[in-house]
């Protein structure tokens, strides 16, 4: 983490990057409230970092007050947000060189990359720009991501929204099953994301509690699949309790490392793409068992769902927006503003700064504390953890068709001023 000694003038870019959540919009607005208050004007990257790269820019002063207030309830990307992974300094020394011309055509000082993992990453290496280029900007990465496997940060913006949805569903559709359980679906499976981490597959485990509750198997990627022992709990449970609820991340895999779900092509990222676990694990209690089942994959669904946010999450997600100006006005940079729990009962938290060399391309999994002993459910320590998350409903405003009132901004480009730039 550096320090500088003195405030440059200039303007602010803000992106959002990778898988968008339902309040990382709040974050946006969180930003750019923030250095309005303190007179910096922000332009926002279309796209992510491949708006920087093609100087797309937007220009947010042309939007008014009440929409980017409006953005803390509108789910989505306000801005657009991309999967793009910047190579290193020397593998690709075009894409930074490009950067720096368009941040020093728009007198651009500081850079906030709000996203994940990868997108820590990329924050990192645009950090290190000024010193190898010769320009003067400072970068900070601003936390996001479903999955909640950033290092050092408690939880991440996006998770405790996912957790409520996922929590609630599991809920909701175990009641529909067990009502109709004696002459229809025995078994109902619910694939949830969650590549290397089993996060928002733990937060079902808070629909209920207790050996007959739903979901009465959770499927982690930190516990290798044993179809045998999934089966055999499967079984049990359809005849003890009439019907089973399944929740499993996406990216559980075998005992010989394969995911279950493999579909054999690759992201952006270099990740391998997955074709669906649910209807693998349907199949298997199909063959295996003969019972009925349905499965669901509600995919984009749980990280859309702002009607059912968390106040938490939320309110979290636009501190984080907040702290990130602060710290890039302050003169930091090759920093993330990171959530501190200090309580859980009362739940308390808040905002510090930690370096990205802590956070990027380090991944958060699942604590064996987490997971009870047979590898199917979670502890009461991983209820401690993750019940505060999901608390407090963030008020939505409606319409009189019965619709939310979401907001969709002018994203007025900037001029351009350097020739077109292919990435």
């Amino acid at each position: 983490m550096t320090k500088l000694t003195s405030q440059p003038s200039g303007r602010l870019l803000y992106a959002q990057s990778g898988g968008v959540t339902a309040v990382i919009n709040a974050t946006a607005a969180g930003v750019i409230e923030a250095a309005r208050a303190k007179g910096v004007k922000v332009y926002a990257a279309r796209n992510g970092i491949l708006g920087a790269l093609r100087e797309d820019l937007i220009d947010t002063s042309k939007e008014s007050r009440a929409a980017i207030t409006a953005l803390r309830h509108t789910p989505g990307g306000a801005f657009g947000s991309c999967r793009y992974k910047l190579k290193s300094l020397d593998a690709n020394r075009a894409e930074y060189e490009r950067l720096i011309d368009v941040f020093r055509a728009h007198d651009i000082r500081w850079f906030l990359y709000n996203g994940g993992n990868d997108s820590a990453d990329t924050a990192l290496k645009i950090s290190q720009l000024g010193k190898a280029m010769g320009y003067d900007i400072r970068c900070i990465g601003v936390p996001k991501t479903v999955d909640n496997d950033l290092a050092v940060t408690d939880c991440c913006p996006g998770f405790g929204s996912v957790a409520k949805y996922t929590a609630v569903s599991t809920l909701e559709a175990s009641l529909d099953v067990a009502s109709m359980a004696d002459t229809s679906t025995k078994v109902f499976i619910v694939e949830v994301m969650g590549r290397h981490a089993g996060w928002i597959a733990a937060a079902a485990g808070l629909a209920g509690e207790g050996a007959d509750a739903p979901p009465h198997l959770i499927l982690f990627p930190e516990r290798v699949f044993d179809e045998a022992a999934f089966l055999a709990k499967v079984k049990a449970t359809v005849e003890r309790v009439g019907w089973c609820t399944v929740v499993a991340s996406e990216g559980i895999r075998n005992a010989q490392g394969q995911f279950l779900a493999e579909a054999g092509t690759r992201d952006a990222f270099g990740h391998s793409q997955l074709g669906g676990v649910a209807p693998v694990l349907a199949a298997l209690v199909k063959e295996k068992l003969g019972y009925k089942y349905h499965w669901a994959l509600p995919d984009y669904l749980q990280r859309s769902a702002r009607h059912l946010a968390s106040k938490t999450d939320a309110d979290q997600a636009y501190a984080v927006g907040k702290a990130a100006v602060d710290y890039a006005l302050a003169g930091m940079n090759a920093v993330m503003p990171v959530i501190v729990r200090s309580s859980d009962a009362p739940y308390r938290w808040k905002i510090e700064a930690a370096p990205l060399l802590k956070i990027a391309n380090r991944e958060k999994k699942m604590p064996a504390s987490f997971l009870t002993r047979d590898g199917f459910g979670i502890t009461a320590a991983a209820r401690r953890y993750l019940a505060p998350l999901i608390q407090g409903e963030a008020a939505l405003p409606y319409g009189k068709d019965g619709l939310p009132k979401y907001v969709t901004l002018r994203n007025e480009a900037l001029p351009r001023k350097l020739p077109s730039f292919k990435a």
